[in-house]
């Protein structure tokens, strides 16, 4: 297992949601691997206004990974989801999806995260929401393949979404979607909320080889440490499961954001020793 925090990419200004690191770009980078991190996890707005080649020479340039492309922002930031009441907008989104797809193959980036960005059932007053998803979601995982990048579909909290709140939800759009390129990210904070047993989901998602990706917040989306969740009966299940994927910091930036990637590190790295490639 490696360990990762969302940082958001050079173009974008301010402090965007659920990232951490403040500073330019190459600051980011500078303190992540300073910290002891061994990739990080880009949130994407625009990947027409970004430069891949550079960002990835960047990244490598500080021994860090790309270990995913995160999609979050675009639907709290500039208001497209797939699932979208106007056909205009959801066609936007898709091509985006898209956009991202390619940008991640670019970047080198194994996965491109889908969470918020699917947007909600109840949006679609035409047809039925959960089929237009899977058509949209067979049509990218298409593209991903012939891009070699991976797409993780992200169970959320019900307050989130009524589109897949678990595991088991996830597995069953999966099974119907019939897609080898799309698996699951298991959220520990929307676990915390919606499922019978967080151990038990992750292992239900490794069972069926789907678990590609492993968000991490402690109960009350504070930094490990912050709320009442087991990390350390969370990483010893995942070893037990053979899990070799990230562990990606994707939380509240409280009390500030590099306060935030000190106290998750502080947790986690003496459960999750470095990565023996890093």
């Amino acid at each position: 297992m490696k360990l990762a925090l969302t940082i958001s990419t050079p173009n974008l200004e301010g402090q965007i949601p659920l990232t951490l690191m403040s500073g330019s770009f190459e600051e980011k980078l500078q303190r992540a691997a300073r910290l002891g991190y061994d990739g990080v996890e880009l949130l994407v707005l625009r990947p027409d206004a970004i430069d891949p080649r550079a960002i990835r020479d960047q990244v490598a340039g500080h021994g860090l990974e790309i270990a995913a492309l995160a999609s979050g922002g675009i639907a709290a930031i500039e208001g497209l989801t797939l699932l979208a009441a106007d056909t205009a907008t959801g066609q936007r989104a898709r091509a985006r999806l898209m956009a991202l797809i390619d940008c991640a193959a670019q970047l080198g980036a194994p996965l491109v995260t889908l969470g918020s960005f699917r947007g909600r059932r109840a949006a679609i007053t035409a047809g039925d929401g959960r089929a237009q998803l899977v058509e949209v979601l067979h049509q990218a995982a298409e593209h991903a393949a012939r891009q070699g990048v991976r797409i993780a579909l992200e169970p959320l909290n019900r307050y989130e979404t009524d589109l897949v709140t678990t595991v088991s939800e996830g597995l069953a759009l999966l099974d119907e979607l019939g897609h080898q390129q799309v698996g699951l990210l298991v959220d520990t904070f929307h676990a915390n909320i919606e499922e019978p047993s967080l151990v038990g989901c992750l292992q239900e998602a490794a069972a069926a080889h789907r678990l590609w990706h492993v968000h991490i917040g402690d109960s009350n989306r504070l930094p490990p440490g912050g709320g009442h969740l087991d990390f350390a009966q969370i990483t010893t299940t995942l070893r037990s499961l053979h899990y070799e994927g990230y562990l990606s910091a994707e939380l509240l930036a409280r009390p500030d954001p590099n306060t935030a990637a000190i106290a998750t590190i502080e947790v986690l790295r003496p459960l999750v020793p470095r990565h023996p490639r890093l």
